[in-house]
């Protein structure tokens, strides 16, 4: 990495580059029930698919950017993401349906995909190993921790604009994240690595990847990962808002909550160096199965609203909480064995793992009905078959050490 960048600035370009995602998501959740009231008043539940046709939209732009950014370097990707994300921000400020603001959450995950995929293709080209994992886990610190405030500068746009504003400050954040990376960081990709864009080529490290047993058991276990997370964001305003009768003060304690759960990041950070990736995941996954065991059990119980939000916001920042024990890992391990081929890894890694967490968490928030049985019961499903796949994944590894 050339002089003039620090590690501790090229971490947070990382971060803001994550950010981008985080900032699109969350932001958007107190504007949820305004957009249903008003673009979509018979059926105003119809309102989180805002969240998730963003990622769908990022895990098929996810795709393509890798390769891309493999054949023609680092940076022009990121700088045709970024024009996407601006143009469908435009679109989605000044769309009057909820299916044309809906087309345009999937164009905007698009082109967000640029600095998602390409930003770990960098961290890649740059470190390998644990190195590579406390990299990202400290990026995804600051990435945890930006959510924070992401709800409560979305609840402060609306306010003074209107939820439409949301898509206006979309529009600066991503300007502001490109220029910086265009004049401090060079380019990590050099001209004699680069790939050609060549479907054979791209065939090649697909079948590379799928034929890698922890490679291929990375991405499942990712997948189901990302699917609790984005489960719980799909359903966290309802929640707060229908069952605890918390809507007006969601920013705040979801404000609180990331902050909490940001420290897991830093906590992995201190960690995977001693522990190892795979031990991290797998009792990440073991301990949530039975904290939401518990709270299962908890709502047979009758118990007062007070303690029952208390019991939530608990849950919800343990949820939270194992992303950041999880997340990093897991595409670090599916990285490391693909360090020759990191801008299609990171591509296929990224977009099997978003577009099916996607196509997970849509169907599962829409069953929201006034109670917690489908997103307990969902979540609960998924660390089970998370935590069986890597335990799996560990007696493949014993053999190949044997």
């Amino acid at each position: 990495m050339a002089d003039r960048m620090s590690k501790a600035e090229f971490i947070a370009l990382i971060a803001m580059m994550f950010a981008t995602i985080a900032f699109s998501i969350d932001s958007m959740l107190p504007a949820l029930p305004e957009i249903g009231l008003e673009l979509s008043p018979n059926e105003p539940n119809r309102a989180q698919l805002i969240l998730t046709s963003f990622v769908l939209g990022m895990g098929i732009g996810t795709f393509f950017t890798g390769p891309l950014s493999d054949a023609f370097g680092r940076k022009p990707v990121i700088y045709g993401g970024a024009v996407v994300y601006i143009l469908a921000s435009a679109v989605a400020w000044a769309s009057p349906s909820l299916e044309l603001v809906l087309a345009a959450r999937v164009a905007q995950g698009l082109g967000a995909a640029g600095p998602r995929v390409v930003a770990m293709a960098v961290v890649r080209d740059l470190y390998s190993g644990r190195q590579m994992a406390r990299i990202v886990s400290i990026a995804m610190m600051i990435f945890t921790l930006f959510p924070a405030f992401a709800p409560l500068m979305g609840a402060g746009i609306i306010a003074l604009t209107g939820w439409r504003g949301i898509f206006a400050a979309f529009v600066l954040f991503s300007t502001i994240s490109v220029l910086w990376m265009g004049f401090r960081l060079p380019e990590s990709l050099a001209v004699e690595n680069r790939r050609p864009f060549r479907l054979p080529l791209l065939v090649d490290a697909v079948r590379q990847m799928f034929g890698h047993p922890t490679v291929r058991l990375s991405i499942m276990v990712q997948t189901l990962c990302m699917g609790t997370l984005f489960t719980m964001l799909t359903m966290v305003q309802p929640i707060y808002d229908v069952i605890h009768d918390r809507g007006d003060s969601f920013p705040f304690w979801f404000a609180m909550v990331a902050l909490l759960s940001g420290s897991a990041s830093l906590l992995n950070a201190a960690l995977v160096v001693r522990v190892g990736m795979r031990r991290m995941v797998t009792w990440s996954l073991g301990v949530q199965i039975f904290i939401t065991l518990g709270m299962i059990g908890l709502s047979a119980v009758p118990l007062s609203p007070d303690v029952s939000f208390g019991l939530f916001v608990a849950w919800q920042t343990a949820v939270f909480f194992m992303a950041g024990t999880t997340l990093g890992n897991l595409n670090a391990i599916a990285m490391e064995p693909m360090g020759h081929i990191a801008g299609m890894a990171a591509s296929v890694i990224g977009a099997v793992a978003t577009v099916l967490a996607a196509a997970i968490a849509a169907p599962v928030g829409l069953l929201f009905d006034g109670s917690m049985a489908p997103l307990n019961t969902g979540i609960l499903i998924m660390c089970i078959l998370g935590f069986l796949l890597m335990l799996r994944m560990g007696r493949i590894e014993d053999r190949m050490l044997a």
